[in-house]
């Protein structure tokens, strides 16, 4: 289920051969039954052995976790014998190089690339034949991020020996020079005069402002846009961009038959009106704040760091979204609402962004709180900012202008802030204002003792350094930090994040919403905007998008409003082979690219066509693999500890952290799924009844079906191979295929066939793709 630019396979798995033979394959497996206990040792066999990931295709992410996890601990207990400044070097072993590191020492080689058994120094740290550090074992739960680091691929910058400055001794920095640097100027307008004039042949081409800036680019490096899409194909692909779902039949009929010059503008109003529209949107916002209803850790049936009603702040985000309210104020709210409306506590049901958050046992004890604080910094800044602050807690950023005191300013926002239970009501038991079960309580946060923390030398919160005042990152600030001196300082925090003289916050948001609209961000790297972060592909576009997405009230419906009416959105997907010699990755947007569904809007596709979407907005979770439910999958349950399977197996991400991006995998599990599951068969056998119902002709209904599910016509060889499987040509039905029951009072063979299409086209290719 990979990514792909070759051209559609209609009835195919991801990997195309020739259409007949696919239709026949996919058919054939349907309706082949799976052995018991055959399922692990297929999956096992398909997937191969090994599949270490090359340290040269990791993301920035794997690098981050190198910065926050890895590299302190080897600063502290490795470097004194492992590095270029040790005298002797032991073992010939150094650990502050990348080159080196792989090269291994006396002993050989030390890391094994996605392969933690296989390295000794994994090994070594387990004291398992060698003891390192010899002195005295790391935490467990330390050798679990060596583990974790090693399995990831085991990146690292390519050079990381100077050992990181003291942070009590910050080395100055030159801001004037850090803040030259492009994600730390301010967006600036740009006007479509500023670009050379569009070719004669395309002078016409650009609906939207936006349009103007890719064709300059476009014409940089010799290259045009594609033609437009199909109407149908552009129809199918906004309706699952902006509602997360596939058009009705009907609505593909009125768009194909109105030559109107406004039909578009029509269908965008239409789409960003629905309440669906909302239902779709949240679960970009939910991912960047890492939500989740439990925690990754919890002891036997203690339930007391679970959320129960933690679907209250998804609901919020759901209402919030469908009212179009500014970003700047969205944002601002789950900051500091109870801060902003004291008297409207129908609104703190917001500060869910940070009220579910991780939560440790232990509380108050100032090494776990150090945890949950850097969590809250992490989210926050990688989030609404693009940047990597909490690198910062254990040095100086290494690549950032980001001195350790910034990390702690704003660690100190959310130490002088208390996670809080809020009673649902007044008949709830509570002590010490609480509620004493999570079944009864809003999770959210509330004002604590304000306090400034002390920075922690090397992250070690036993060793402490000077104090630092809360406030902002020096960076964003016109001359010094700005301190915050309200209580906690979380509304000031609110303020400066969403200050029209931040440079950062709506660069990021429009970024994220290009990348869900477009398929490629501007910026490769959507949470880090930093000097490791991508530099973006289109800067003048990213900025102009900026500052007008800020004067048009931070609507997010006025931003894709504008990027789906454009004709960089409007064209086809096809590839032609000279532009794709000249730009193979599409970096240019000379054509829309193929994407996959997300496993949301797979899964809401199925309940769609198979009429069994249940329209209701908000809620308690569910579980998505539940056979009977048909609420949307963005009301899932979301499990730190134990994620939903089905969630898990189509790539949905860790709640455990923020995620900038869904990352695409394809496996054997995949597949088994789509042919075994009872919620696949079961919404394949409604599918066929609803085609049933629809139609009274063989080719009518296999007919029906296609427009359901794809928005068009069958072409002749897809008839044919569908008449081939049900019986052959011809438009009669039999009487079982009329009454879907054969005499014996079970499934006719030719409703079975029925159904085994129906299978067929919910798992093609084309159906969780969208051109």
């Amino acid at each position: 289920m990979t990514k792909t630019s070759r051209p559609r396979p209609r009835l195919a798995m991801p990997a195309a051969p020739p259409i007949g033979t696919c239709f026949r394959a996919i058919l054939m497996l349907i309706t082949l039954p799976l052995l018991p206990g055959t399922a692990g040792v297929r999956a096992e066999q398909a997937s191969g052995s090994g599949g270490a990931p090359s340290v040269a295709d990791v993301d920035p992410a794997a690098v981050d976790f190198f910065e926050r996890r890895i590299r302190p601990v080897l600063v502290e207990r490795c470097y004194s014998c492992h590095s270029a400044d040790a005298d002797p070097l032991q073992g010939g072993l150094r650990v502050d190089d990348a080159a080196a590191m792989r090269s291994g020492g006396d002993s050989g080689e030390v890391i094994a690339p996605g392969d933690p058994d296989s390295s000794l120094m994994l090994a070594a740290l387990r004291y398992e034949g060698m003891e390192m550090p010899p002195d005295e074992p790391l935490p467990d739960d330390v050798i679990e991020d060596f583990q974790t680091w090693i399995r990831s691929g085991a990146a690292m910058p390519a050079s990381s020996h100077a050992a990181p400055t003291s942070p009590e001794k910050t080395p100055g920095i030159d801001w004037d020079s850090a803040r030259s640097f492009w994600a730390f100027q301010p967006p600036t307008r740009h006007d479509v005069s500023e670009l050379p004039p569009p070719p004669q042949s395309f002078v016409d081409w650009a609906k939207a402002p936006l349009d103007r800036f890719v064709l300059a680019r476009l014409q940089q490096h010799e290259l045009h846009p594609n033609a437009p899409a199909d109407k149908r194909v552009w129809l199918r692909r906004v309706t699952f961009d902006l509602i997360g779902l596939p058009p009705s039949p009907s609505e593909v009929r009125s768009f194909v038959s109105d030559a109107s010059p406004l039909a578009k503008e029509r269908v965008v109003e239409r789409l960003l009106s629905s309440p669906q529209h909302a239902e779709r949107w949240a679960r970009l916002w939910l991912d960047v704040a890492r939500y989740a209803e439990d925690q990754a850790h919890i002891v036997g049936n203690n339930d007391s760091l679970t959320y129960p009603n933690a679907y209250l702040y998804r609901d919020w985000v759901i209402r919030s979204l469908a009212e179009d309210l500014p970003y700047d104020q969205f944002v601002q709210r789950q900051l500091a609402a109870d801060l902003m409306f004291p008297e409207s506590p129908q609104e703190h049901v917001a500060l869910g962004f940070i009220g579910l958050g991780p939560k440790y046992y232990r509380r108050n004890d100032l090494e776990v709180m150090a945890d949950e604080w850097e969590d809250r910094v992490d989210t926050l800044t990688r989030g609404l900012l693009g940047l990597t602050v909490a690198c910062a807690r254990c040095h100086d950023h290494k690549y950032d202008p980001i001195p350790t005191s910034d990390y702690y300013a704003l660690a100190g926002v959310f130490a002088s802030t208390e996670m809080y239970n809020r009673p649902l009501d007044e008949s709830v038991e509570t002590k010490n204002g609480q509620a004493k079960k999570p079944q009864d309580a809003v999770h959210i946060i509330r004002e604590g003792k304000p306090q400034d923390l002390q920075v922690m030398i090397r992250g070690d919160a036993k060793r402490l350094g000077q104090e630092v005042p809360r406030g902002f990152l020096t960076v964003l600030g016109e001359a010094e930090a700005a301190h915050f001196e309200s209580g906690s300082g979380r509304k000031e925090l609110a303020e400066a994040i969403v200050d029209a003289d931040n440079p950062l916050a709506a660069r990021v948001i429009v970024n994220r919403v290009w990348h869900q609209l477009i398929g490629t961000p501007l910026v490769a790297t959507p949470s880090n905007f930093g000097s490791l972060g991508a530099r973006p592909s289109h800067p003048q576009l990213l900025d102009d998008l900026a500052v007008r997405f800020m004067q048009h009230d931070w609507s997010l419906k006025w931003l894709q409003r504008e990027i789906v009416l454009s004709a960089t959105y409007g064209q086809n997907s096809g590839v032609d082979p000279d532009k794709a010699a000249k730009d193979p990755d599409n970096r240019f947007l000379w054509r829309m690219p193929r994407r996959r569904l997300s496993v949301e809007a797979y899964r809401d596709a199925i309940l769609s066509v198979a009429g069994r979407l249940d329209p209701v907005i908000g809620g308690r979770s569910i579980d998505p693999s539940d056979v009977d439910s048909g609420r949307r999958t963005v009301y899932s349950e979301v499990s730190r500890l134990d994620l939903n399977p089905l969630l898990a197996r189509f790539d949905f991400p860790d709640p455990n952290a923020h995620s900038p991006v869904r990352h695409e995998t394809t496996t054997p599990l995949q597949k088994l799924f789509l042919l075994n599951s009872p919620f696949l068969l079961q919404h394949s056998q409604a599918l066929a009844d609803r085609i049933a119902a629809q139609a009274s002709t063989r080719r009518a209904r296999i007919s029906v079906a296609y427009q359901w599910l794809f928005a068009r016509q069958p072409d002749e060889e897809e008839m044919a191979l569908a008449e081939a499987f049900l019986g052959g040509p011809g438009d009669e039905l039999s009487a079982d295929d009329v009454s879907g029951v054969a005499t014996s009072g079970k499934p006719s063979e030719p409703d079975q066939r029925w159904v085994q299409l129906a299978q067929a086209l919910l798992i093609s290719n084309e159906m969780f793709m969208v051109d």
